[in-house]
């Protein structure tokens, strides 16, 4: 399981990732309220602005400060250093 880091100390698997998504849009905002009124969002923002809106396989909204463009970089290190595990197992 790659775990990845969403800000203050959370971490989620990389792998039950749908999407990361910026929060600015009205059908976002609205995905937002809903999750909120069904009992499935999460929100790791501790506060701060929401600046990404992950969707994860298993339905749940997970809320984070940092911007969708750091976390999608979070996850590229992460595959990339799984490749790198494994080319070197391989040798």
């Amino acid at each position: 399981m790659r775990l990845i880091g969403i800000g203050f100390g959370n971490l989620i698997s990389a792998e039950r990732i749908l999407s990361v998504l910026s929060p600015d849009s009205a059908p976002i905002k609205r995905m937002i309220q809903e999750a909120r009124e069904r009992g499935v969002l999460v929100d790791a923002s501790f506060g701060r602005s929401t600046r990404a809106v992950i969707l994860m396989d298993s339905g749940n909204v997970i809320l984070s400060a940092l911007p969708p463009e750091s976390i999608a970089v979070r996850i590229d290190d992460t595959y990339e250093r799984e490749e790198e595990d494994t080319n070197e197992k391989q040798r």
